[in-house]
């Protein structure tokens, strides 16, 4: 019997799950709170919705409704949007290169549990004594005038998330270029692991700024630090070009895993190679170039002057360049191709018009003077809606579709799928199309109420009843895990019968080493290859079985991660309550004596010996 399919009690699958170092379980954790903090954010955006239904309406204060719509951002771009992706990343990226493991499996685990305990730190602030509400930007003017702990929980929060982050930036980075299998050139690479490579380096390069503006809100907030405080010297609008500089990367951070995420499926769906995969690579790189010299396009209102904000319009519209050929190349993959009308492949159909309409809107911003009249309104609103939404959002709903057979050895109902998809999609384009016109109309951002007699009441309560439709489509999907999960039944390697990389080519379900042998991979699209000469084994094989050397599990990252949870609280309470002080340093001494043990033990792993592999193999 094979030494994976042995069943064991809750305790144990807990602290496997809690010590785990296996990037495919580490990924289920990812999907898992990323999911969670998903819904989170979508009843925040419900809730806004409702409020916004009518005129005058009174069913959230106008306190309420600002925290409502910061968390509702800082929620679905920092705890679900980011961590599903690198789910995504953690569970496919590996298999597609040919590796046993991420380069750091360590690393890891500690980067999943910074962003689980830093989104619950960020989360706690609901129950004790209220939320951050000074948007999901957290302007420093409004973030420093803010009273209560609110901010001080988004900025210690999105420190210990974003570490997390980081380290995973980090880890993909080192991954790629080092542990791919022989013949697994640069020019090989799948298009998802190009943007993960891409994405990776972008965080590399976008967190610490966005680390360094929370270190000075924190000493603003809590150490009578000025570094935002114009009275005393310091300079309010530092603070948006620190998140900007972080802001606008993130949000290619976020595309580019959803571009390579839709170049895999029109490939296998349409059943031809990627057209143009040298411009995609070119186009990705750039894109990840570019990304860096846009930020300012947010501020074209702060008072620039014409010579900055005309560089950044151009830089702005340079960057629609790059993404133009992709929507091409996407469009020639399918010209020609045996097309498979999949729930991966609606959200690929769906994904084109969508994201293009939200790439108009943007290169329109890119305009300056345009700029100056849309700023602040619906209309901005409706255009990042329509890139994150019609972009990301799209991409993961159609990633878990995709992939959760390889995840989960199991199949997701294609007709519930298709119920999901249509209600998302329709609703997705009822709430957020319309807002083009209200912003037009004059509706500024982050109101929480308007009257009757201004002539947005219509256009809103059509954008709430679309919201409503993206809650039936989400809630049909939770369904449709739940029943598939009951049913379990397993499905085997390339369940969709078209997969053209290495993943799709490995035994299910997935062994933890994940390759026996490592492979070699002989060009493009390595099993399509395989598949094409009569390969039954999908695979060639670099090397002869041997040994393999794995790594051990380990506790320290979650006792790390702790350690960091505790001191947050010593640094939020500083100052006003006399056990602050002693809980920040018991909180770090948890964090440095944890990580003075890793240093310390000598960890080597073990090795899985030839013959039980070749038993396994000949038990099965």
């Amino acid at each position: 019997m094979s030494s994976i399919a042995q069943k064991k009690g809750f305790g144990a699958t807990l602290w496997d799950y809690l010590t785990t170092v296996d990037h495919k379980k580490i990924a289920v954790m990812y999907l898992i709170a990323g999911g969670l903090f998903f819904v989170i954010g979508g009843i925040e955006a419900m809730l806004i919705r409702i409020q916004l239904a009518k005129p005058d309406n009174d069913f959230v204060s106008a306190g309420l409704f600002n925290e409502i719509i910061t968390m509702h951002g800082t929620t679905m771009i920092f705890l679900a949007a980011m961590p599903i992706l690198f789910g995504f990343m953690n569970a496919v990226m590996p298999l597609q290169i040919g590796a046993r493991d991420v380069a750091f499996p360590f690393l890891n685990s500690l980067g999943f549990w910074l962003f689980l305990f830093g989104g619950l730190f960020l989360n706690l602030s609901w129950f004790m004594g209220g939320a951050p509400d000074a948007g999901w930007t957290s302007y420093a003017s409004l973030s420093l005038a803010s009273p209560g702990h609110g901010i001080d929980f988004y900025a210690i929060g999105l420190q210990i998330a974003g570490a997390g982050t980081y380290i995973g930036g980090i880890n993909f980075l080192v991954t790629i270029i080092n542990m791919r299998a022989p013949g697994m050139t640069y020019m090989r690479m799948p298009l998802f692991t190009w943007t993960t490579f891409v994405a990776s380096a972008l965080i590399l390069f976008a967190f610490p700024p966005l680390t360094i503006g929370l270190f000075f809100l924190i000493l603003d907030r809590m150490f009578g630090g000025n570094f935002f405080d114009h009275t005393m010297g310091g300079n309010t609008i530092i603070w948006e070009h620190l998140f900007w500089i972080f802001g606008h990367p993130e949000v290619y951070i976020l595309i580019l895993p959803a571009f390579g995420i839709f170049s895999e499926i029109f490939t296998i769906f349409s059943r031809k190679r990627l057209f143009g995969y040298s411009s995609m690579v070119f186009a990705t790189v750039l894109i990840g170039f570019l990304g860096f010299m846009v930020w300012a396009h947010h501020m074209f209102t702060v008072g620039l002057g014409p010579t900055a904000n005309a560089i950044f319009a151009v830089a702005t519209m340079a960057i629609a360049v790059p993404t133009g050929m992709k929507i091409f190349n996407w469009l020639l993959t399918m010209w020609g191709g045996s097309i498979k009308v999949t729930t991966p492949m609606l959200y690929a159909l769906g994904f084109i018009p969508s994201f293009v309409a939200g790439g108009v809107t943007g290169v329109m911003q890119g305009a300056a003077p345009l700029d100056y009249q849309l700023h602040d309104s619906y209309f901005i609103v409706a255009h990042f809606h329509y890139v994150i939404v019609g972009g990301v959002v799209l991409a993961i709903l159609a990633a878990v579709h995709l992939y959760w057979p390889l995840m989960f050895n199991q199949m997701l109902s294609e007709r519930l799928g298709k119920w999901t998809f249509w209600f998302f999609f329709i609703g997705f384009h009822l709430t957020f199309f319309i807002q083009h016109f209200l912003g037009l109309m004059g509706m500024p951002r982050r109101v929480f109420t308007f009257r009757a007699d201004q002539g947005w009441d219509l256009f809103n309560l059509i954008s709430s009843v679309g919201a409503a439709f993206m809650a039936i489509g989400v809630i049909i999907l939770v369904y449709n895990i739940i029943v598939t999960a009951v049913r379990n039944v397993p499905v085997g390697n390339d369940p969709w019968e078209d997969g053209r990389t290495l993943e799709w080519a490995i035994p299910q379900p997935v062994p933890f080493y994940n390759f026996r042998q490592t492979p070699l991979v002989r060009g493009l699209d390595p099993f399509w290859i395989e598949k094409q000469e009569g390969n039954k084994e999908g695979m060639t094989y670099a090397e002869p079985l041997s040994d393999i050397h794995m790594p051990n599990n380990s506790f320290i990252p979650f006792v790390m991660t702790v350690g960091l949870f505790i001191a947050g609280f010593g640094a939020l309470y500083h100052g006003e309550k006399d056990w602050a002080l002693p809980v920040l340093i018991l909180g770090f001494a948890i964090t440095f004596s944890s990580m003075a043990v890793r240093s310390l033990k000598d960890d080597h792993g073990f090795h899985i010996h030839k013959e039980d592999l070749m038993n396994e193999k000949g038990g099965k």
